[in-house]
């Protein structure tokens, strides 16, 4: 298995993030706030979580809803995924969205959402006249059909 070194900071009193079992690709990212959260139905709100990272350039942080509280509870990643850059060294805070037709409670020390460390690549766009045809060509949305 590779591992990357990732420099963090935790101002929070949770531990740092965690990965559940050996085949995790996500460590959950826990909340870390003064006072309980209600997130009523349809409200949004950027949950801090009390960490900092500096990621190697070529790597991003990808912040990802948990199935269990979208599943239960109706609660997803706003932006999802979410993207923090290599550049980025402000705080992480997590976008949440309560779909349910329910209040939901947030305390801290919640696991919130899961953060997948992923490499990506650089793109060099090269400006053409035309593209190489391909048998779905400019197909797009539903063109396969649902069966």
């Amino acid at each position: 298995m590779n591992t990357t070194k990732i420099k963090i900071i935790n101002k929070s009193n949770n531990p740092l993030p965690a990965y559940a079992s050996e085949g995790s690709a996500g460590l959950d990212l826990r909340a870390f706030i003064a006072e309980p959260i209600v997130l009523k139905p349809l409200q949004r709100i950027a949950v801090p979580t009390g960490l900092f990272i500096e990621l190697p350039q070529g790597y991003e942080a990808q912040i990802r809803p948990r199935s269990g509280l979208a599943l239960k509870s109706g609660i997803s990643v706003l932006n999802s995924p979410g993207t923090i850059d290599s550049d980025y060294r402000g705080e992480i805070k997590v976008i949440l969205v309560n779909l349910s037709a329910d209040d939901f409670k947030i305390e801290s020390g919640d696991r919130i959402c899961q953060m997948v460390i992923a490499r990506h690549e650089y793109a060099e766009f090269i400006e053409v006249e035309s593209l190489d045809s391909t048998e779905r060509g400019d197909g797009g949305f539903g063109h396969s059909g649902v069966k």
